[in-house]
């Protein structure tokens, strides 16, 4: 987990709603999205969300955050991919040049994590490519479910199982392995 040193002034608004994949919650900063989670509940991507900024002030927005709620059930809905959305990406100066790498991908198109790593030049950060990819904050917006094994395979994911394959498939660019 990272920890911004800005944190402990930070206010984190967040709304929760439903999709075909499961309760999505959506939090922001005074500056853009900063967090987006999957989980099987509410509860579950809340805590989620107070595990991720244990010193921010978090509150409750529906009202607010309700566009922002709807342009990720569109996405997760293989809709409305190129909408620009304000983020406020934290992480570590590598995750952060992962993450920007993803947002270059184009809906529908998978890399793998080779790719990724050559793409900002450091061909041998597989490893860390994937880790950066497990640990993005803004899932489903920052498409780390478009990163791939070399030979096609799903691969991972850090939110609930079946998750990345439906994202891919919502967005037509299921791989050739069904894993």
């Amino acid at each position: 987990m990272y920890v911004d040193s800005e944190e402990a002034r930070m206010t984190i608004r967040f709304t929760t709603g439903q999709s075909p994949l499961g309760s999505v919650l959506v939090a922001a900063s005074d500056k853009g999205i900063c967090t987006v989670s999957v989980r099987e509940s509410d509860a579950g991507a809340e805590e989620t969300l107070r595990a991720r900024f244990p010193k921010a002030e978090i509150k409750r927005d529906d009202a607010a955050l309700s566009p922002a709620l709807e342009t990720v059930r569109e996405r997760i809905a293989g809709r409305k991919l190129d909408a620009e959305v304000p983020l406020d990406l934290q992480g570590t100066d590598f995750q952060r040049e992962v993450w920007n790498q993803l947002l270059s991908i184009p809906a529908g198109s998978t890399r793998s994590y080779l790719d990724v790593a050559q793409a900002i030049k450091r061909p041998k950060a597989t490893r860390a490519v994937a880790q950066a990819c497990g640990a993005n904050p803004v899932a489903v917006v920052v498409p780390c479910h478009r990163v791939v094994m070399n030979d096609g395979s799903i691969g991972g994911y850090s939110g609930l199982p079946g998750v990345k394959k439906a994202l891919l498939a919502a967005e037509g660019a299921l791989t050739a392995s069904p894993d």
